[in-house]
């Protein structure tokens, strides 16, 4: 497969996997589908995900994928970037998608770990309150569905978070490998050139 087309071919899904990182992200601001969690309690205390906030999805996975994405499809264009210098351009629009990408897999990785804001209580704790009742549990709670019961508000909070956090996660790593391979795609269309007929 000559370097153009392989551009071609990762550029592509790059984009899809932008445009998922970015749509997750907006609606992990909306637990439950309802806009009120988006604001403060009366009390004062946030009721969404502070990792929703990092933005890991809409920037790192998203816009820092989204515009090497442009550059790579740029590169398979035969009028264009198809030479040796828009190769080596790739190389560092790739690594700047290797960053966005590692950024938004650390988000979701964290959000996975700490678990959702929610209101909650437990036998240890009867009375309902707003907070993140799995931060110091290292993750376990994904494995005991019990504890999931634990928030009552927004409903079904643990699996709205869990299904968004894991998508952004998949599609950070499939990001990170795709730049990846860009990376070594444009070193070899920058020494040896592209398919292109002018270099």
């Amino acid at each position: 497969m000559c370097t153009g087309a392989c551009s071609r071919f990762i550029a592509i899904p790059l984009y899809i996997l932008a445009l998922v990182s970015v749509i997750c992200n907006i609606i992990l601001f909306f637990p439950d589908f309802k806009t009120k969690y988006a604001d403060t309690a009366s009390d004062g205390v946030d009721m969404l995900t502070p990792e929703v906030k990092y933005m890991g999805g809409l920037i790192g996975g998203g816009i820092m994928v989204l515009i090497p994405a442009i550059h790579i499809h740029l590169t398979s264009a035969n009028k264009c970037c198809a030479n040796r210098c828009g190769m080596f351009l790739s190389i560092g629009f790739a690594a700047a998608g290797v960053l966005g990408a590692v950024y938004s897999l650390s988000v979701a990785s964290l959000g996975l770990a700490n678990g959702p804001v929610c209101l909650w209580k437990n036998e240890i704790n009867p009375i309902p309150q707003w907070g993140a009742p799995f931060a110091n549990s290292s993750g376990s709670y994904l494995d005991d569905k019990e504890m999931w019961k634990w928030c009552e508000e927004p409903v079904n909070v643990v699996q709205f978070n869990l299904g968004l956090f894991s998508t952004l996660l998949v599609a950070a790593c499939v990001e990170l490998v795709l730049c990846a391979i860009q990376m070594v795609n444009g070193l070899f269309g920058c020494i040896c050139g592209t398919c292109a007929k002018a270099e």
